[in-house]
């Protein structure tokens, strides 16, 4: 469990009422509301200010386990799952490409996560209204979550509407059009530059941006427009400096207890707090894709009952080596499981139900745990962080960067660092065939 809680709810809703920021929900009822920012221009008089805006700023990406649950979904690692063929019928329709402008989980994405681009904005149109010790310090925190969001809807949406410093106010967002998908991650590597210039290696609380979490973003942005030469330079700035290494077991990477451990450049914050519901997901505190992830009506040892999404595929189980850790850490085969715990409640053994499209196969590295203390409900309130970004992928992504740079051996050396951790050999293979084994190693060790 975390050993800080820099995110109060109770804090959260305060500034929530305070910016009159047009609020994601569930539904286009927003739009319907009268605003409530009439005091919003008198609001920023102390730091406190400023700390609690940054709270209600960093409060929206806890909605973003469903961008993180459907963009597996989407790829050839997982199936949707669930229950039946309509359960949650627009995750079925992104495992099977068909994207429309109705699908309740796209339009959630982008409203969710506008709302975070809203609270970020919020606290940059007012930047300069006041000084005091530290405020660079808060500023590269909210120009940090302003890109990440921004990140988000770039790789959904493509071409997105850009808004920096104000707000979006309520009927505006009908208005504006949408901006090249350049210059959006212009603004991208502007709030990431100015972040990771601003902002110390270390935080007082766990969970705060750090350098080298606005460094590696950076250098991903980097990746994703291929400028090699610039990604190289970031990732390899992390890697040098950045007080980050490998956890020496992987299979203790995603445990609750190892919350914000080294391997973590950047953790997106969940709490077992009560606050949602199923008419509103992700108004929970807590990591709802763990309750999604588990086998339904699970009864056995170490883990509890889900919902059966977002279940791995056979061929991305036949993908690992033998001897690679990470398979049986990141994948759980619930037949070999049942079958090695035969003897489990007196010989009745693990029983289980199976879902639409059962593979066989889960999510293990976020599954339900036995002895997770939830205060509200396991499956939607689950304390779990989700591990954003892992010095792991950022070896990975410099490897990338370096051999697509023409620099084969220093990405030989990151890939080779992340496969001895997953008990593999030395990668030797240059050119196209080095490219190939880094993509799938990304595969490999960031599967669900």
């Amino acid at each position: 469990m975390k050993t800080t809680q820099p995110f109060n709810r109770s804090r959260v809703l305060l500034i929530t009422a305070l910016a009159g920021l047009f609020a994601a929900a569930c539904s286009d009822d927003f739009v319907d509301v009268n605003s409530e920012n009439q005091n919003s221009e008198t609001y920023f008089n102390t730091e406190e200010d400023y700390q609690n805006a940054l709270i209600g700023a960093y409060d929206m990406l806890q909605s973003s386990y469903l961008n993180v649950m459907l963009g597996e979904i989407a790829s050839a690692n997982t199936l949707a799952g669930g229950e039946s063929a309509t359960d949650v019928i627009g995750i079925q329709q992104i495992d099977d490409m068909i994207h429309t402008p109705t699908n309740e989980q796209l339009r959630s994405i982008w409203s969710w996560v506008y709302a975070g681009v809203n609270r970020a904005n919020y606290i940059l149109e007012f930047q300069d209204k006041i000084d005091f010790d530290g405020k660079a310090n808060v500023i590269g925190q909210a120009k940090f979550l302003r890109a990440y969001y921004y990140f988000e809807l770039v790789k959904w949406f493509g071409d997105v509407p850009l808004v920096v410093d104000r707000r979006i106010t309520f009927g505006v967002q009908f208005e504006i059009d949408r901006t090249p998908k350049a210059q959006v991650y212009a603004q991208i590597e502007e709030d990431l530059i100015y972040a990771a210039n601003n902002l110390p290696a270390v935080q007082d609380q766990a969970g705060r941006v750090t350098k080298g979490a606005a460094q590696a973003l950076l250098g991903k942005a980097y990746l994703y427009q291929e400028k090699w030469s610039d990604a190289a330079t970031t990732l390899d700035a992390v890697i040098n400096s950045g007080p980050y290494d490998l956890m020496a077991d992987f299979g203790l990477v995603f445990e609750n207890e190892n919350e914000n451990n080294i391997e973590s450049v950047f953790e997106v914050q969940y709490t077992d707090l009560e606050g949602a519901g199923f008419g509103c997901l992700q108004c929970s505190e807590g990591n709802v894709a763990v309750g999604f992830n588990g086998p339904r009506q699970y009864n056995g040892p170490n883990f509890e009952s889900g919902f059966s999404f977002n279940v791995p595929t056979q061929e991305t189980y036949d993908l690992y080596d033998e001897n690679d850790v990470r398979r049986d850490f990141g994948i759980l085969n619930i037949e070999q499981w049942a079958a090695d715990n035969s003897g489990y409640n007196g010989g009745a053994g693990v029983s289980y139900t199976e879902g639409y499209e059962h593979t066989g196969f889960f999510n293990r590295k976020y599954i339900p745990r036995q002895g997770d203390a939830n205060i509200g409900d396991q499956n939607l309130t689950n304390p779990n962080n989700y591990r954003s970004i892992r010095f792991a992928d950022v070896l990975l992504m410099a490897a990338e960067a370096h051999h697509e740079n023409g620099n084969d051996a220093s990405a030989q050396s990151y890939v080779n660092r992340v496969r001895a951790r997953a008990n593999l050999g030395a990668i030797t293979a240059t050119g196209g065939d080095l490219g190939e084994a880094i993509y799938l190693e990304r595969r490999l060790e960031l599967v669900g």
